[in-house]
């Protein structure tokens, strides 16, 4: 792997503005599970569209948040790891201008990042679906999380939802302005974790490659971008990216 490390931090190097864009797979050593690995993806185990739609929860709130419980509870648990602090820092070198996640864990913040666009919402906050007041997940994630129960509006009553993205729904249009505006900026698209199967994140590294950015590919299944991409690291994120992250403060050093 050390090839495709090299090559990777030499892209890094080369570049003059260069974006990232995680999914789900970078936060699988924090102990968070990820949505479509084959044999342990949460998908293979439920059908979304009856569990985690905005239709669903609507009606049936209650199956909502039965199927979140176990999941809320590892993500409000966990930490960032390996590839986390290396994405920071890469940012804080100055080859990462921006991080564009699908992910709702906030840990990339945790880890230091300081520009990260949440195109699938955040649990940080949740949203009352009658009165659309906005309140911290903290006010009610304890009792939430003890009880299972589904948490109320202490306005009107109505159910809260969390701010995250359900299917459905529409993503939030100025995150995804401000995300597409970095993806026609860019010279190169560094992918960690992610599928590339969920629109329309997924076709915004294309874009990128058909206005000349190159991309690296951080992860373990293959995708519908491989044959695109500049190099592939068929690799665990939290192993890889550090050693990427590391190969450019080598550079760095030896270009002084």
């Amino acid at each position: 792997m050390n090839s495709l490390v090299t090559r990777a931090a030499e892209l890094l190097h080369a570049s003059k503005y260069a974006v990232a864009l995680t999914g789900a797979g970078i936060s699988v050593p924090s102990g968070i599970p990820d949505f479509r690995s084959p044999g342990a993806g949460l998908w293979e185990k439920v059908n979304p569209i009856e569990v985690a739609s905005i239709f669903a929860f609507r009606y049936q709130p209650e199956t909502f948040f039965k199927w979140m419980q176990p999941l809320a509870r590892k993500i409000l648990s966990a930490q960032p790891n390996a590839a986390h602090y290396a994405l920071a820092d890469l940012e804080a070198q100055g080859y990462l201008k921006t991080i564009i996640t699908q992910n709702i864990d906030g840990l990339h913040q945790m880890a230091g990042s300081q520009h990260v666009l949440e195109v699938h919402g955040q649990w940080r906050e949740a949203i009352c679906i009658r009165c659309y007041t906005i309140f911290p997940s903290e006010q009610f994630a304890e009792m939430y999380l003890g009880t299972g129960q589904v948490p109320h509006c202490s306005l009107c009553n109505g159910v809260l939802k969390p701010n995250v993205i359900l299917f459905g729904e529409q993503l939030p249009a100025q995150v995804v302005m401000k995300a597409q505006q970095e993806i026609k900026k860019c010279d190169l698209v560094l992918i960690a974790g992610s599928s590339l199967e969920v629109a329309p994140v997924a076709d915004w590294p294309h874009w990128a490659h058909s206005h000349g950015a190159r991309l690296i590919i951080v992860n373990m299944q293959p995708t519908y971008l491989d044959e695109l991409a500049s190099t592939i690291l068929r690799a665990d994120v939290a192993e890889a990216l550090p050693q990427i992250a590391s190969a450019c403060q080598n550079l760095e050093q030896s270009h002084e």
